[in-house]
């Protein structure tokens, strides 16, 4: 969820504390009501645990971090005032990963704050990129099951469809990660397909 603006950036800081997917999932249930919201989260979720796993990185933390990313956005939706500060305050009170905090930060570019690590720019390519593909999925009637890269594209080139996802966004994702679209696309309908039940993105059989 991002836009223009101005804020303080977040920087990291080498002391730090874990927290879980137990912890991260009880926050985000707690804060977040929103099934379509939490969806989001889980879908975006289930990219970054992917793209870790594909650079053999910290699936967890990257897990937990893309879980967390909106865990404001429905209580404090302003973004001038609100998202993702109100986040970022309470998970500095839980002694969060400073990595964790400057991607939940950067994924907001109107905060100030720039990516400082792979994990950040990995969430901002997957971000809308999750969003939009599960979008592509609901409108579907095999749901997930059988998308490729190129449907998705397609999608991509009309603008009223899924229109608040960033086409900018999207473009700019693969470029930040030194990958191409075609092989992040792909790689996200994986990691969503994976989770097609919890997501509810298995089309007509999602009823039967």
């Amino acid at each position: 969820m991002r836009a223009s603006g101005a804020g303080p950036a977040v920087s990291i800081d080498p002391v730090s504390t874990t927290i879980d997917r137990a912890q991260a999932w009880t926050l985000l249930t707690e804060w977040v009501e929103s099934s379509s919201l939490r969806r989001h989260c889980l879908a975006v979720e289930a990219s970054m645990r992917a793209v870790a796993r594909e650079r053999g990185e910290d699936e967890e933390l990257w897990g937990v971090t893309g879980l967390l990313h909106d865990l404001d956005y429905e209580r404090f939706p302003d973004l001038e005032t609100g998202h993702p500060r109100m986040a970022l305050a309470a998970l500095e009170e839980l002694d969060a990963d400073p990595l964790l905090l400057n991607a939940i930060a950067a994924h907001a570019p109107y905060t100030g704050a720039v990516p400082e690590s792979d994990m950040a720019r990995a969430l901002l390519a997957v971000d809308e990129l999750s969003g939009f593909v599960l979008a592509v999925a609901y409108v579907r009637p095999q749901g997930i099951h059988g998308m490729t890269p190129k449907s998705v594209k397609k999608k991509l080139k009309t603008p009223a469809f899924a229109a608040a996802v960033s086409r900018e966004d999207v473009a700019r994702g693969p470029e930040q990660l030194g990958v191409e679209l075609d092989d992040l696309i792909r790689l996200v309908i994986g990691a969503l397909e994976a989770e097609a039940d919890a997501l509810e993105i298995n089309g007509e059989t999602q009823a039967g």
